[in-house]
């Protein structure tokens, strides 16, 4: 199901809809989701969806339109929903779709082979949901600092530099290279880096990153190598979270720009910036929800999604965590207001659903 707990406070701030509100809205959003063209009181009509007269379906949509819920182009009888429409569309009125058996097994075909290899994963993951949406399907990487520390080893390059390799339960690695004041014999290495395992494994690179020095005070007192001083120095670039590293894959840009909203140069242009600004693309699949249930999807829309100027309210974010081993990473839809909600919601908790079991202890 949607986490609407994100939207508790709009959901109370929305003027309340008459039955009759409610068929026509739902009606007016589902129709311009297909068509992308304003819907005027014959379409709705013609849908055969309420017993009314044109007068009156008129009348409604005048009233969703004062409430809100509506906006009347200048150029077009028709209504287009506003995010207060489509918002209310997303927590109450939208049906939710299955994911097809037969949408299920080339998903699953295509994840399930990647298991072991990370990197492809997310990639094949960015690809299938561009591909399944025709919109931007974005996948994070997991969230390294508050994984879990498997093992730290420390590899000799030449005399005076080391490489520090950070393993994380579940196989993600992180390296760092840096340089020592002296040459360090191999024996003298191995022994110090045994007594960093011992009190470091099995703590959180956060944990790490805040205690080190407290965990590791009296082995730099008697370490003659400098490499425990060396890493309590690094601790803040070694166990925490750097925005460039942060993975993000993005698949679906030439799925996108075939959407009408995505006709002119200039919102085109548009999608390119999206695609080019790697904080901005992080920022909106982790923003907007403080404490979000994994494999539940959290939708922003419009002006949700944040005061960048690069987005200025013409886009929705669909994403959910997923989990991977003791870390946890993110994936999402990025499109125009104007996509298929219940579709999209339904196909990315079940992608966050088999990201989940991709790590080797799941």
């Amino acid at each position: 199901m949607v986490d609407r707990s994100t939207h508790r406070d709009r959901k109370l701030e929305r003027p309340p809809l008459s039955e009759r509100e409610a068929v026509i809205l739902r009606s007016v959003v589902t129709q311009f989701i297909q068509t992308a063209a304003p819907v005027g009181s014959k379409a709705i009509a013609e849908r055969g969806v309420v017993d009314l007269s044109s007068a009156s379906i008129r009348s409604t949509l005048s009233a969703l339109e004062g409430l809100g819920y509506l906006d009347h182009p200048h150029t077009s009888a028709g209504r287009v929903p506003t995010d207060l429409g489509y918002r209310a569309f997303v927590d109450e009125l939208m049906d939710r779709p299955g994911v097809s058996p037969a949408q299920q097994r080339l998903l699953r075909s295509g994840i399930e082979q990647l298991y072991g290899d990370p990197e492809q994963l997310l990639r094949e993951t960015s690809r299938l949901l561009g591909r399944f949406t025709n919109l931007l399907g974005v996948v994070l990487s997991p969230r390294l600092a508050t994984g879990v520390l498997e093992r730290l080893d420390v590899v000799p390059l030449s005399s005076s530099r080391l490489m520090f390799v950070v393993s994380v339960r579940g196989g993600l690695v992180k390296t760092i290279v840096a340089e020592l004041d002296a040459e360090v014999r191999r024996a003298d290495l191995d022994r110090v880096v045994q007594a960093m395992n011992e009190r470091l494994a099995g703590l959180t690179l956060e944990e790490i990153r805040r205690t080190a020095t407290e965990r590791m005070r009296d082995l730099d007192t008697g370490d003659a190598t400098g490499v425990v001083r060396l890493v309590l120095h690094e601790a803040a670039a070694l166990f925490a979270e750097l925005p460039e590293e942060r993975q993000a894959e993005v698949g679906g840009a030439q799925q996108i720009v075939t959407q009408p909203e995505f006709q002119e140069p200039e919102e085109v242009r548009s999608v390119i910036e999206l695609l080019e600004n790697h904080d901005v693309v992080v920022h909106l699949l982790e923003a907007g929800a403080p404490e979000p249930v994994a494999g539940r999807a959290v939708v922003l829309i419009g002006h949700e999604t944040g005061p960048n100027e690069r987005i200025s309210g013409r886009y929705s974010v669909v994403k959910a965590q997923y989990r991977f081993g003791d870390t946890t990473g993110a994936l999402g839809v990025i499109g125009p207001k104007r996509m298929d909600y219940g579709y999209v919601i339904t196909l990315v908790e079940y992608l966050a659903g088999l990201l989940s079991h991709a790590a080797p202890d799941a």
